[in-house]
């Protein structure tokens, strides 16, 4: 089905589509400059990497991407945890990186008064789009820098695109000897991909379900993947993440005629050796499904030879253009498709924090 010209117009696909050249331009971000330099004074042992929904897929996608290198640990703790266990994570001596596009969910605030309350020596880094929220402007008790990312990143859509993928890049720049050196190149990859993803899109029958899979911290980024389709559709195409070996374990189950099952390959060799087992062996079993891949040499062609952490940024452009697509199928206002409902809202407030 074409993309159609209301698609095109919605601020999500602008949003989308503006993802190179913010990567490009804010690579050499004196901010981002200022942070690193922030970051190498504390000399942390430990980075706890924090967020709720898609800004925790970053702290996930980081971690496990990262795993094993040299340097301070890295842990990834959702603030959803945290707020309703306080007390199973706090005190901390980690360095508390907190990723937030508004900076004002509830979960965003209850962190920071745990944080007061439990642990007000802790340093922490918040990574924020927005610079009138609680992460940019709330005092703290301990050491505190704020990367405040560019207004451009600040999205006017419903769903996290361009402020997801600018965080998570930002992150990995603070934290890699590399610093921002790779985003040019990942921009310009992006950049060459987002035709091609458009035109698979629009070949693409609308899915009775969706199935996306990943290995390491892309495992983490098809999580990512499911929820910018769930959020973009309102829950109406049932959408399943998982790794390609968990998979068969039980979650195969949820494959029917009708699912369209992507996977995002992995450029580490080892791993994507069961990832081409698994591809033959669903292309056997499911002759007519559809299957998409997403990275060296895939369907949707898209190197990685800074790793896969890197390489989670412009893979997850799939799921973004695919989710406002199917949205705009749908009938859905792609900006705000709960417009109107009490369901879900752009910043997620409402929830009642209880005392640490």
């Amino acid at each position: 089905m074409p993309l159609t010209d209301t698609l095109r117009a919605t601020s999500t696909w602008a949003e989308i589509h503006q993802q190179p050249d913010l990567w490009e331009s804010w690579a050499a971000a004196p901010a981002l400059a200022q942070a690193r330099d922030w970051l190498k004074g504390q000399a942390p042992r430990e980075f706890w990497l924090m967020g709720a929904g898609t800004s925790a897929y970053t702290g996930d996608i980081i971690a496990a991407g990262l795993e094993g290198a040299a340097g301070p640990r890295l842990r990834a703790v959702p603030t959803t945890d945290l707020v309703a266990r306080p007390r199973a994570f706090l005190p901390t001596e980690a360095l508390v990186v907190q990723f937030s596009r508004s900076g004002d969910s509830t979960e965003s605030v209850g962190t920071l008064d745990a944080l007061d309350a439990l642990s007000p020596a802790t340093p922490r880094l918040h990574v924020t789009c927005n610079p009138k929220g609680a992460l940019a402007t709330r005092p703290a008790p301990g050491p505190l820098h704020v990367l405040l990312l560019p207004e451009a990143a600040h999205d006017a859509g419903f769903a996290m695109t361009s402020s997801f993928t600018t965080m998570m890049l930002s992150a990995l720049a603070l934290l890699l000897p590399e610093g921002a050196a790779p985003l040019p190149a990942l921009a310009a990859r992006l950049r060459v991909l987002l035709p091609a993803i458009e035109r698979r899109v629009a070949a693409t029958p609308m899915p009775d379900r969706l199935v996306f899979l990943g290995t390491g911290p892309l495992m983490h980024a098809a999580r990512e993947c499911t929820l910018k389709v769930l959020e973009l559709t309102k829950g109406a195409i049932p959408v399943l993440w998982d790794s390609p070996l968990a998979f068969r374990h039980g979650p195969k189950s949820f494959v029917r005629p009708g699912t369209e099952i992507v996977l995002l390959l992995s450029p580490d060799r080892h791993a994507a050796l069961y990832e081409a087992d698994l591809l033959a062996e669903l292309r056997a079993q499911y002759p007519a499904n559809r299957l998409t891949t997403v990275g060296p040499g895939g369907d949707l062609d898209l190197p990685m030879p800074e790793g896969a952490a890197w390489g989670a940024a412009p893979a997850i452009a799939f799921a973004q253009v695919l989710g406002a697509a199917l949205s705009d199928r749908l009938g859905f206002q792609v900006d705000a498709p709960f417009q109107g409902e009490a369901t879900l809202s752009r910043v997620v407030t409402g929830v009642r924090l209880h005392g640490p």
